[in-house]
């Protein structure tokens, strides 16, 4: 079963740089809202997830830029889970620019579950059940 979420944003003046253009990174803190919202659409909260002592960091991250968004354009950001390992997740995302369904940015991050000891565990049962249904 493929795991998908979509959400919509909209470029603000903020996320621009000299150029007029969104600044790089800024595609990562989108990826990271579709993440978030994904985990969300499945029962499974970020902020309670934490509360637990379980925390889920970026090991690694990788992006393609296409094509520049610029302020105002209304975005889409798609995010899939591509892959559950034992300790850790695969999360791809893309971002289109709407209403053209331009795509912009490709990439994808991993990540690994930790304890609050900052130590590699096991994919929580009830992380991987929500995930999987």
């Amino acid at each position: 079963m493929v795991v998908e979420h979509e959400i919509l944003t909209r470029v603000r003046y903020a996320d621009t740089d000299t150029m007029r253009v969104v600044y790089y990174a800024n595609f990562l803190v989108w990826f990271e809202s579709g993440r978030v919202e994904l985990l969300r659409s499945k029962g499974i909260v970020y902020r309670d997830i934490e509360h637990l002592g379980i925390f889920i960091p970026v090991i690694e991250v990788q992006a393609n830029y296409l094509a520049p968004a610029r302020f105002d354009d209304e975005l889409l950001v798609r995010t899939r889970l591509a892959k559950i390992g034992k300790t850790s997740m695969r999360f791809e995302n893309e971002v289109y620019k709407l209403p053209s369904m331009e795509l912009l940015c490709r990439g994808h991050t991993v990540h690994v579950v930790v304890g609050s000891d900052g130590k590699p565990m096991p994919v929580p049962d009830e992380i991987r059940a929500k995930l999987s249904s």
